[in-house]
């Protein structure tokens, strides 16, 4: 209704301006038309609309204005460095438990594969994104026809400010950690859109891979960085980000893409993974026999980033305006999280 109440503003505007010049000249220009990305460039064959009543171009490639932008810092921690586990590649071989004379017993390799110190160097990348959005673009079929869909999107930005972690083991066997920049990093990433409904009390089990939807890779960078360059996360990937130092802000911008969304999804959650090495293992119990191959019942989780969103599920009309970022209020339950927290680092 609102939209309707506008077009019929504009266009009588429109025509009042249109007799105004007239009268004036024999030459008239007619004013442009609310501008759409789609209407920029009438030659193109894919149309692309934006799910908004306006969308309202940055004034840079990397200037929004306040609150637009939400930066995640880097998170670095003490345990992603330095971790103590069993190796049971050794403890499970009893042939190599033996009492020596000449030395002390913890000094043998059965003992020391107990409570192993592991070190690593760890890094995070930051991230800022844009509000989640959607599009409507025509998406070619494999029938050779177009389909008209909806893609929600994501715009990031990811840049590397040095942020390092590395573990060391003293010689008296106490441990500690120092800063160790990385001078250059890859961001591989994978965006997962999740549900995080509910169903008689069970987590509804929905999710989506971030897609890649070349029809609508420029109509979403005209929309949202008209003076920037916009990459695929595949693109990302191959990609060396240097440490930046100073106050220019540079970082490379990218969009995760999601299609066919359950339009009656209520509460859900975007995973990240790719923005830190972090990682934490653990043996299952029994796990690992005497002859099994190497690692076998150890099981991996990654540290990885969850964005919280929320809105009021509608199959007929979905619109971006009510995707909210952060938890429903007094709902943080169903996203595992404290209440209020919008965004957490887990392993998964």
């Amino acid at each position: 209704m609102r939209s309707s109440r506008q077009n019929y503003v504009c266009s009588s505007v429109l025509g009042i301006v249109a007799v105004m010049a007239l009268a004036v000249s024999s030459v008239a220009q007619q004013p442009a038309a609310n501008p759409a990305p789609a209407a920029a460039q009438p030659a193109a064959p894919v149309r692309a609309t934006p799910v908004a009543a306006t969308a309202v171009g940055a004034p840079g490639p990397y200037e929004f204005a306040p609150g637009v932008l939400t930066i995640i810092p880097p998170a670095l921690d003490r345990d992603d460095s330095i971790s103590i586990h069993d190796i049971p590649e050794i403890r499970e071989n009893k042939a190599l438990q033996w009492t020596p004379t000449s030395m002390s017993k913890t000094r043998t390799l059965f003992e020391m594969a107990k409570d192993a110190v592991f070190t690593n160097d760890v890094w995070c990348l930051e991230l800022a994104f844009k509000p989640l959005r959607m599009i409507e673009v025509d998406v070619p079929q494999s029938t050779g026809r177009l389909q008209r869909k909806r893609v929600w999107y994501m715009v990031y930005r990811v840049r590397n400010t040095g942020a390092g972690l590395a573990g060391k083991v003293n010689p008296d066997g106490s441990f500690v950690t120092e800063p160790k920049p990385a001078e250059s990093l890859r961001f591989i990433p994978q965006f997962v859109l999740s549900s995080q409904d509910r169903l008689n009390g069970k987590r509804v089990d929905k999710s989506y891979l971030d897609r890649l939807v070349p029809v609508a890779l420029e109509p979403i960078r005209q929309r949202e960085l008209p003076r920037g360059e916009l990459h695929y996360s595949a693109d990302i990937a191959q990609m060396d980000l240097k440490i930046e130092s100073g106050r220019i802000v540079q970082g490379v911008w990218g969009v995760a893409m999601w299609e066919d969304i359950d339009p009656q999804i209520d509460f859900f959650s975007v995973f990240i993974r790719g923005l830190s090495n972090g990682y934490k293992w653990t043996d299952v119990p029994n796990g690992y026999k005497l002859g099994d191959a190497p690692w076998s019942g150890r099981k991996y989780s990654y540290k990885t980033l969850q964005l919280n969103f929320w809105r009021p599920g509608d199959e007929v009309n979905e619109t971006e305006r009510e995707i909210h970022y952060g938890p429903a209020p007094k709902y943080g339950y169903l996203y595992d999280s404290p209440e209020g927290v919008a965004y957490q680092w887990v392993y998964r």
